[in-house]
């Protein structure tokens, strides 16, 4: 597992700045004045620091960038300014910490934090983008250079203020991680392996296989899993740090580990790119972590369905009828319409067994919704306005995007089988909206819910602003806060 950066906080010492090596980091206002820590590295300097700053400040943009290399006077390999108004708001401070890591490359970093009144989001910025998915690359890896020494004038403030967000952080790599990770390596058994290991930060955990699932009548996921010869499992991530009886907020995730779409096989060009089809249970695990880490005082479950959908002699063919655990019967048209097969039986499973405040299940469900959003926002369906809301809310105050899609009993009628109670595609029209209406079937009268297809958005073939190319690790950020927000105690 890729290790998060670690912070390791001093009181502000100003004589050690000589000394330091890598480089220093040093927060100036966009009106050049200097505070004590910029000041010694300017006399240090014999006053270079001053002309940069003074030729750069007045057109500089927030959380702009600027290097002295090679500073005369200092051990460290280069000084970074990075120009940001005390009153900077939460985004501008996380951008002027993802600058920070991108200019930073594998070197160590002093970051001579002062008093600003939004650090803690410097660091968190920071620590998201520092972030490389290299554990199948040879060579040794410099561990030390994810060590980042931070001096401010109140570092036991600073660390207490940090931690609840390092923790997010932690989460969105634990996300990245699985979703970057290829199938050979992160099969239903490694993944399922991984999540039990999360009892280590007080998760509850439990593990389904095969016959207790066959047992709770789960067909439709088992007919996914069937082709494979890696054991189709469900995991129960419980944190129950919430009132003893108030009913849990859950997380149902999609986890196919990888999707070659089953008999009705997807073109070769492109098929690497399924061992991300597991997204959706990435972002439940993370969240769990995030809100296991931080200990958030609220009642959260996390459910992951985690299959391989394989072709073989065994596997489920177009046309064959199966039965979920609800009890409709559905006709396989496309098996390559596999997610919602596997997240049908684990919506009724939560449903039946928690009885949810509120349901939100995350799957990187269909192509259709990168052609209609792009790859820069997640398709929400809903069928509680005020849910869905919330939710819109906290992933616009985490600059994570996401647009409203929409339902009907038009989309749900594309879905009517001649043979069976229903078939698993509606066609190409519409098909986010007919998959989303497959799983509203599944969801009791009353329950609020919410289906989040980030297909586009679990993985891209750019940089994001926190993110390098690969996974994002989307959506973490926005389900902690929207926890945060509406789920714990006293909120």
């Amino acid at each position: 597992m890729v290790q998060p950066v670690r912070f390791e906080f001093f009181e502000t010492e100003t004589d050690a700045l000589a000394a330091r090596e890598g480089r220093i980091a040093l927060l100036v206002p966009q009106d050049g004045k200097m505070d004590t820590a910029v000041r010694r590295i300017n006399r240090l300097t014999k006053g270079a620091l001053a002309r940069l700053i003074a030729e750069r400040a007045a057109d500089a943009k927030p959380a702009t960038l600027a290097t002295l290399a090679f500073p005369t006077g200092l051990a460290a390999e280069a000084v970074d300014v990075v120009f940001v108004a005390r009153n900077a708001d939460i985004e501008t401070a996380r951008k002027c910490g993802v600058a920070l890591a991108k200019a930073r490359g594998k070197s160590a970093l002093t970051l001579c934090a002062g008093s600003f009144r939004r650090a803690e989001h410097i660091l968190l910025g920071l620590a998201l983008r520092d972030y490389g998915f290299d554990d199948h690359k040879s060579g040794d890896k410099d561990k030390d250079a994810r060590v980042v020494s931070v001096m401010a004038s109140k570092p036991d403030d600073l660390e207490s203020a940090a931690a609840p967000l390092l923790a997010v952080a932690e989460g969105v790599f634990m996300t990245r991680d699985l979703t970057n990770e290829p199938a050979n390596v992160l099969t239903t058994t490694e993944f399922a392996n991984r999540l039990e290991a999360m009892t280590e930060i007080g998760l509850e955990v439990e593990v389904l296989d095969e016959d207790k699932l066959a047992d709770l009548g789960m067909g439709a996921l088992l007919s996914v899993g069937q082709g494979s010869d890696s054991p189709s499992k469900v995991v129960v991530m419980q944190w129950k740090g919430g009132e003893k009886d108030a009913a849990p907020l859950a997380l149902v995730g999609k986890g196919v580990v990888f999707d070659t779409g089953g008999i009705s096989l997807k073109p070769a060009g492109g098929m690497e790119d399924m061992t991300m089809d597991m997204g959706g249970a990435g972002v439940v695990a993370g969240t769990m972590r995030a809100l296991a880490l931080r200990k958030a005082p609220a009642n959260v479950v996390g459910l992951v369905g985690l299959v391989e959908n394989m072709p073989s002699a065994r596997a489920t063919r177009p046309g064959d009828v199966v039965t979920s655990m609800k009890g409709d019967t559905i006709e396989v048209i496309n098996t390559d319409a596999e997610g919602r097969m596997v997240l049908c039986d684990v919506l009724q499973y939560t449903q039946e067994r928690f009885a949810p405040a509120g349901i939100i299940d995350l799957a990187t469900l269909t192509g259709a919704i990168i052609i209609g959003l792009g790859h820069h926002k997640a398709g929400v369906f809903s069928n509680d306005d005020s849910f869905c809301n919330r939710f819109l809310k906290a992933a616009e105050a985490e600059h994570e995007g996401a647009w409203r899609m929409p339902l009907g009993q038009g989309y749900a009628d594309q879905l009517k089988s001649r043979i069976a109670d229903l078939k698993n595609t509606g066609g190409r029209p519409a098909g986010s909206a007919t998959a989303a209406e497959f799983l509203h079937r599944f969801i009791a009268e009353g329950t609020p819910w919410i289906h989040l297809d980030i297909a586009g958005v679990a993985s891209v073939k750019f940089e994001s602003t926190y993110a390098p190319t690969g996974a994002t690790g989307w959506g973490v950020m926005a389900l902690n806060r929207l926890v945060s927000n509406h789920f714990e105690t006293g909120a």
